[in-house]
């Protein structure tokens, strides 16, 4: 332990976040039997901070979108991050409740979420923990952490750093994040998993959409043609009905709306729920989606909630876009008090339905499969994508949606009292049912309240009667004996708790006919029945005539009922819109069907003015222009607007940057420098060549040939004796005579005047990988009285090295 040169709690964390370390630096970890729970495993972690050292926001822990506060139950990405040039190979990642010392399970906040497995894991022995998945140089990771339920207070987010063999763990500062619970405004909802609602009575909601989305707040890829909201599509329901929620399916409905945003299929899926859905809420579409309110007024629509049917879902499509949308999902409107929320204020960000893969605006139509869960999107999705942001902020909101509380009915039984003015405001008609008889008058009770005048749902009168027993004081006048209040007819007001709720009628059923005449019928259902506990006797079903294919001749034919009809041809003005039926059985006789299979008419879409330009969908990305290197690529669309409605200044071209692998550099050579004499003056000897590297390769180019070459000479044969001696004395003659050409050559044209030194060795390389430089140097040895100042000086030499990539 004492050669590894750490702190034995620094050790520790060590093998916490790398099990690797544990071995290279002999460090033995105990059984996890004998260090589990009960050891207070999880909490080693925290007891290591006192060895940390400080980092100097190198490293850094980020919630994305900065909150300062976290929602219950709300997903958040969380990012540790090295700045540049810095890195990291191991990490530990907690989340721990604020004044918690970690020995416990109940110490930890909220839950993780791996996003890539390949870099992230839980930590085996602290399943609270995460760590990363390899060692390896990385400047950053990202999980998904779950906010806790309600009533878990304040949260500190951890994060320890392992850069080499040191550790950074910080109390406070860049790695630790405190988060607290956000307060609510208007009261709290009840806590997830929905719990069963104990308000009493009921209450009455309007549902205001404001839509933000515009090109001044959004400009990327803005989508100039067509942009709109589609008609908005919800319910006040029950918690045994989902409409939609974050990681499940897009129903059949769901779908339609996300993709087309067609409301009718999920209305007739709301509708089909019966008693878990009190109000079917429904708003209509905005074209264009962004417009001021003193232009256009935000759409907005009333729905009542009671003690079983607490919570309101919506949906509504941004278009055009594959299949995202925004809305709330089971928004509980009872709160923990029994009473009822009085405002809800929520900003949205688009959402996901997981059926259609495109990543931009008007990307084509890519489905799905097999079809993914509905999610959140956020700013690091997609580089096309026109909410990306590769810093990983949150998403600028598109929408607001403020559900506030207009009235309320029947007994409250909430111990707390809300605000009184709305007191006041939600039961002043209550207050007037009040008995504010004198003493001095005594009555008999209230009769029942006759039936209402009307048999419509136009406006009338109900009575009800009392009588005068004893007026004990003359003077003091009794007040009325008669009461009249306004109602409606049966199933008109769903304010009315004496009269039946009827739902709306469901689609007419196919013809009993498939040739001639015959009878459909239709259904609905009773929503509501009268709190008097009488018998509903508005009719649940209706029937009609009918008539399929009317000639039933041998020489008619039997055709399918008509298809739905097409989108207009026309995406503003007039257009038109055709709907197909076909043939079943063709006639007896063998003659041609007569019958129509073909219905066309005209259609109107908004008005052209607000789109001036229409264009097919941007094509896909041509291919980088290069094979390596920097280049560009480019992506084209089409003009599909008559040329009547004006000139469009709109780009068909666009065209962006492209980043390919880096083209390889080969070794590049000097020329060869002649051969040398040979090296002997008599007998066999070898002479030589060479040359230098001028360019090392780079990116995985042609690797350096041999820079010497040798070869044999021989001169001529050598002699005995006296002749050994010649040689010797010639060869030292032809050396010398060869120091002093190469001497006068220096001097004559490289460094006249001076006499230089040899060239120094190669310094150092300045990088160990991703290329860097070394130098040499020759210095003056001796400067002659002919030599001019600027001809003789020092040289340096300067080489590329270490040029392989990082």
């Amino acid at each position: 332990m004492k050669a590894s040169g750490l702190h034995p709690a620094v050790m520790l964390l060590l093998c916490f976040i790398s099990s690797a370390a544990c071995t290279s630096l002999g460090f033995t970890e105990e059984p996890f039997e004998r260090a589990g729970k009960a050891d207070g495993y999880c909490s080693r972690i925290l007891r290591a901070q006192s060895n940390r050292k400080e980092s100097n926001n190198e490293f850094r822990l980020r919630v994305e979108g900065d909150p300062d506060s976290y929602q219950p139950g709300s997903t958040y990405r969380v990012n540790v991050i090295a700045s540049s040039p810095s890195y990291f190979r191991g990490f530990t990642l907690i989340a721990l409740k604020e004044g918690a010392g970690g020995d416990k399970d109940d110490d930890y906040a909220g839950n993780f979420r791996i996003i890539d497995e390949d870099e992230t894991q839980f930590m085996t022995n602290c399943p609270h923990a995460v760590t990363e998945s390899t060692p390896r140089r990385r400047n950053n990771i990202q999980v998904f952490w779950t906010a806790p339920p309600t009533g878990s207070g304040c949260v500190l987010l951890k994060a320890s750093i392992v850069q080499k063999k040191i550790i950074f763990f910080q109390d406070e500062g860049p790695l630790t994040k405190q988060m607290c619970e956000k307060e609510s405004l208007y009261g709290d909802a009840t806590d997830k998993p929905l719990l069963d609602c104990c308000a009493c009575g009921t209450a009455k909601y309007r549902v205001t959409f404001y839509g933000n989305w515009s090109e001044k707040i959004h400009p990327k890829d803005y989508p100039r043609r067509a942009n709109h909201w589609s008609a908005i599509i919800g319910a006040s329901h029950s918690k045994n009905y989902v409409l939609w929620e974050y990681g499940g399916s897009a129903s059949d409905g769901v779908k339609q709306v996300a993709e087309l945003g067609s409301p009718v299929k999920m209305e007739e899926e709301i509708r089909q729920k019966g008693d878990d859905v009190l109000t079917v809420i429904k708003m209509k579409a905005q074209w264009p989606a962004w417009q001021p309110l003193n232009v256009r007024a935000a759409p907005s629509a009333e729905f009542s909630v009671d003690r079983i049917r607490h919570l309101m879902s919506f949906l509504t499509m941004m278009g055009p876009s594959p299949d995202w949308n925004v809305g709330l999902s089971a928004e509980n409107l009872c709160t923990k008090e029994c009473g009822w929320v009085q405002k809800v204020v929520q900003d949205l960000i688009p959402w996901d339905a997981g059926t259609d893969s495109g990543v931009s605006y008007e990307s084509s139509n890519k489905p799905t499969v097999p079809q993914e869960k509905i999610r959140p999107l956020t700013s690091l999705d997609h580089p096309q994508s026109p909410f990306y942001d590769p810093e990983g902020g949150a998403i600028t909101p598109v929408a607001r949606v403020v559900v506030e509380r207009i009235a309320r009915k029947g007994e409250q039984c909430n111990i707390v009292p809300d605000n009184v003015d709305d007191i006041v405001a939600d039961i002043a008609q209550e207050e007037k049912e009040e008995d504010d008889t004198p003493e001095t008058c005594i009555y008999s009770n209230w009769s029942p309240w006759s039936a209402c005048s009307s048999a419509t749902c136009e406006k009338g009168k109900r009575m009800r009667q009392r009588m005068l027993k004893a007026q004990l004081d003359l003077s003091v006048p009794c007040p009325h004996t008669q009461d009249f209040e306004p109602c409606m007819g049966p199933g008109c007001s769903d304010e009315d708790g004496s009269t039946c709720m009827m739902s709306e009628w469901i689609t007419w059923s196919p013809c009993s006919m498939s040739c001639g005449a015959g009878i459909r019928s239709r259904e609905r259902y009773v929503k509501q029945f009268p709190d008097d506990g009488s018998i509903c006797t508005l009719p649940t079903e209706e029937t009609e005539n009918c008539v399929v294919n009317e000639e039933c001749s041998p020489s008619s034919c039997l055709v399918t009922e008509w298809g739905e009809w097409d989108a207009c041809s026309a995406t503003c003005g007039l257009g038109m819109k055709r709907r197909e039926r076909m043939v079943k059985m063709p006639p007896a006789d063998g003659s041609i069907c007569g019958a129509e299979v073909l219905e066309v008419e005209k259609c109107m879409m908004p008005e052209c003015h607000t789109i001036p330009c229409l264009l097919t969908p941007w094509s896909e990305w041509s291919d980088c222009s290069v094979t390596c290197g920097k280049g560009s690529r480019t992506r084209h669309r089409v003009l599909k607007s008559p040329l009547e409605l004006g000139e469009c200044t709109e780009d068909l071209e666009q065209v962006e940057k492209c980043m390919l692998p880096e083209c390889p550099i080969d070794c590049a050579m000097s020329d060869w420098t002649e051969w040398s004499e040979c090296n002997k003056s008599c007998g066999k000897g070898h002479t030589i060549r060479t040359r230098v590297v001028t360019m090392e390769p780079q990116f995985g180019g042609d690797p350096c040939p041999e820079t010497i070459q040798r070869k044999k000479c021989k001169v001529r044969k050598c002699s005995r004796g006296q002749g050994n001696s010649d040689d010797k004395k010639r060869r030292k003659e032809q050396r010398e005579k060869r120091r002093s050409k190469q001497v006068k050559t220096e001097v004559t044209s490289e460094h006249p005047g001076c006499k230089m030194r040899p060239w120094s060795s190669w310094t150092e390389c300045t990088k160990q990988c991703g290329g860097g430089i070394q130098e040499r140097l020759m210095t003056v040895k001796q400067k002659f009285k002919t030599a001019q100042l600027s001809s003789c000086k020092e040289r340096k030499e300067i080489r590329a090295c270490n040029v392989h990539p990082c």
